[in-house]
């Protein structure tokens, strides 16, 4: 196969995010080739550093020089949550115009991906802390979306049982798997899981293979799917499965 001419992708993520390669490359190849480049190194994550991904997201962009893109997504949701829907798309569509190719967030992504699928109700899965969590679901909710739940998988509990940590990073698939379990999410229910950097692949994979007919949507998987759309791919037996799955899904709506 002669991979020099296929549509090509540019992922822009966190510096310590260690799952959105894996499984961009999991959805988009042999479809698509992907390139990545980072945020800056901060100490720690915060809302300052959030406010900063955003101011200095046009230089960062700029590091992948004359390459040409067919689309690129901003793999990092925090710090989209800061701008609100409307800011959010019309800053994704300022960088587009000034870099000359689409550039989308994962944010915006899923709200596209929402509006394709008729989807208004979500339950959402968050990896992050409390203060996060409100402002993921401030987003949602400001995008039209309605939060019915809120299932929390934090990467640490303590002996009481509560939850104490909260890096999406170290999120465990057994974390997801024991939360969505005990949560009873309904079998006809809209999943959403939050955060670019939270494993989600194999915990959506177990998920789908369980029950048909949950609608599950990942930042991640929602992302490849507006790259591949973006791009204009049509046909899908190359793709991942749960890609596949989606895919279907769509068809049928």
């Amino acid at each position: 196969m002669d991979i020099f001419p296929l549509p090509r992708f540019g992922l822009v993520v966190p510096p310590e995010n260690p799952i959105a390669e894996p499984e961009y490359h999991s959805y988009l190849v042999p479809e698509m080739n992907v390139y990545t480049t980072r945020f800056p190194v901060t100490a720690e994550f915060n809302r300052e550093t959030m406010e900063m991904y955003n101011e200095v997201l046009a230089q960062v962009l700029a590091t992948f020089g004359q390459l040409r893109l067919d689309a690129t997504v901003v793999a990092c949701n925090a710090s989209h949550y800061l701008l609100d829907p409307d800011g959010d798309r019309d800053f994704v569509a300022e960088l587009s115009q000034r870099f000359g190719s689409p550039v989308t967030s994962s944010t915006r992504a899923i709200v596209d991906l929402c509006e394709a699928l008729g989807t208004s109700n979500l339950t959402l899965i968050s990896p992050y802390a409390p203060w996060l969590t409100e402002l993921s679901r401030d987003y949602w909710e400001k995008a039209g979306l309605t939060v019915e739940r809120i299932v929390c998988t934090p990467s640490a509990v303590d002996e009481a049982g509560q939850d104490v940590g909260f890096n999406p990073y170290l999120v465990t698939t057994e974390t997801i798997r024991q939360r969505i379990a005990e949560a009873e999410v309904a079998d006809d229910a809209t999943v959403l899981f939050t955060g670019t950097g939270m494993h989600t692949l194999r915990a959506a994979t177990e998920l789908a293979g369980a029950n048909p007919s949950r609608t599950l949507i990942t930042s991640n998987l929602a992302s490849a799917w507006w790259a591949r759309r973006t791009a204009g791919l049509s046909g899908f037996a190359a793709a991942h499965p749960l890609v596949q799955r989606l895919e279907r899904e769509l068809a049928a709506r």
